[in-house]
C-alpha cells in the first residue's frame, strides 16, 4: 500500500470525515460499475456500494487493509453481491406450492377475485409496511422513503436535508432494521397461516 493510502486509512481510523469522503468520492463509481456487472441493477448495486463503504467508516476503529483500498473495497463488494445473488437464489428455490395447494398459484392467490382473501392479505401486508414505517422517528423516516420510494441516490439525500452521507447511511441502515423486527413476527404469521 502506497504512502498515501496509509494516511488516509489512519485518518479514517482517526475518525476523519474528510477520509471517509475522499474514499467514497474516488472509489463510489467505479465500485457501482462492478456491483453493476453481477447484479445488472443500478440502484442495488448503489445500495451495496453504499452499505460497503459506510461498514468501513463503522469498522475504521479496527481497520487492517493491507493492500491497496480499492482492491479491498472491490473484494468486499464483490462478496456482498455474490451473498446476495446466493440469497435470492436459495429463496427462489422455496416454491410458494409447497406452502399452498398446487390449484393455489402465488398469482392466481393474490390477483384473481376467486381468493379474495389473498388480496386481503395483500393490502393488510401493505398496511402493516406503512404503519411500521410510520413508526420511524421523523428524519429516519424522510431519509428512508426517499431512498426507497423516491430512489433518490444517498448524495441527493444529503444535500436534499442538509445532513452527511453518514447520517444517511445511519438512518437507511437503522430503517431497515426497525422494519425488518417490526414486521418479522407479522411475515411468519402469514407463512403459517398459508402452510395450514
Amino acid at each position: 500500500m502506497e504512502n498515501t493510502e496509509k494516511l488516509i486509512v489512519e485518518q479514517l481510523k482517526n475518525g476523519n470525515e474528510d477520509a471517509y469522503k475522499y474514499i467514497y468520492d474516488y472509489h463510489y463509481v467505479l465500485l457501482c460499475h462492478v456491483a453493476n456487472q453481477y447484479l445488472n441493477d443500478n440502484f442495488l448495486s448503489e445500495t451495496i456500494v453504499g452499505d460497503v463503504i459506510f461498514h468501513l467508516w463503522e469498522i475504521r476503529e479496527t481497520l487492517n487493509i493491507t493492500i491497496s483500498i480499492r482492491s479491498y473495497l472491490i473484494k468486499a463488494v464483490r462478496n456482498r453481491c455474490i451473498d446476495y445473488l446466493k440469497s435470492r437464489s436459495e429463496k427462489k428455490e422455496i416454491s410458494f406450492s409447497v406452502l399452498v395447494p398446487e390449484e393455489m398459484s402465488e398469482e392466481k392467490y393474490l390477483q384473481s377475485d376467486n381468493y379474495p382473501l389473498g388480496i386481503l392479505l395483500e393490502r393488510e401486508l401493505e398496511h402493516e409496511i406503512r404503519m411500521a414505517i410510520d413508526k420511524l422517528p421523523v428524519e429516519c423516516r424522510c431519509v428512508f422513503e426517499k431512498s426507497r420510494f423516491e430512489e433518490k441516490k444517498y448524495e441527493e439525500i444529503s444535500q436534499e436535508l442538509g445532513i452527511s452521507i453518514n447520517t444517511v447511511k445511519y438512518h437507511i441502515k437503522n430503517a431497515l432494521s426497525f422494519l425488518q423486527t417490526e414486521l418479522s413476527k407479522y411475515l411468519i404469521a402469514l407463512i403459517l397461516f398459508f402452510s395450514c
